[in-house]
């Protein structure tokens, strides 16, 4: 559905820069924004490589039990039926520990390890279970710690400091999910009593 809809806007863009005679813009905006995506991946796929590399290292190394550890009095009353040394819990600690380093694109792939580990146990159900509702809404409005990834982006476009919105990002990323996981668990607790 997305696809459609950036597909008609794009297509609608074309037709009104063409109707209004704006084709030298358009063919300009093409060239410019064709190199500047090519220059930002180039940018962030050190950042990204780094991070998951480090990932990586913390899984192998036995890291991630050790975050497991920390982080089990805070996930263990959102996710109560897991098991602390279970997979599920150790990819959804990586996956969390990964947005709390504001590195999104590496916390997707622990994400979906995640939600598969979390299938497991939901026993191929069509309906999502609770752990996985809780977990994606963590997943989408996480909190970031460190926003390495916005931090590149801002540094690429030539900010001198690039970590100065930090704080703005502690408030409004720790509002996000306080407000998103509130809505989601009294959403689990009103289609219990539904059923």
């Amino acid at each position: 559905m997305l696809n459609i809809v950036w597909s008609f806007i794009v297509v609608l863009s074309i037709i009104c820069s063409i109707c209004l005679g704006n084709s030298t813009g358009l063919s300009s905006a093409f060239i410019d924004s064709a190199a500047s995506a090519v220059e930002l991946i180039i940018t962030l796929a050190g950042v990204i490589c780094l991070w998951s590399g480090i990932m990586r290292i913390a899984s192998k190394s036995g890291l991630t039990e050790l975050f497991a550890k920390i982080f089990s009095p805070i996930l263990r009353p959102l996710f109560p039926r897991l098991d602390r040394n279970g997979e599920a819990f150790k990819y959804i600690t990586m996956n969390l520990t990964a947005n709390l380093l504001g590195l999104g694109n590496t916390a997707t792939p622990l994400g979906l390890k995640a939600m598969a580990e979390l299938q497991k146990q939901n026993g191929g159900s069509d309906t999502a279970g609770d752990e996985m509702v809780i977990f994606v809404v963590m997943n989408t409005a996480s909190m970031q710690l460190l926003p390495t990834m916005l931090g590149s982006l801002r540094q690429s476009y030539g900010s001198n400091a690039p970590f100065e919105i930090i704080v703005p990002v502690w408030l409004s990323s720790g509002c996000a999910l306080a407000v998103a996981l509130i809505i989601a668990l009294s959403g689990n607790k009103f289609s219990k009593r539904i059923r």
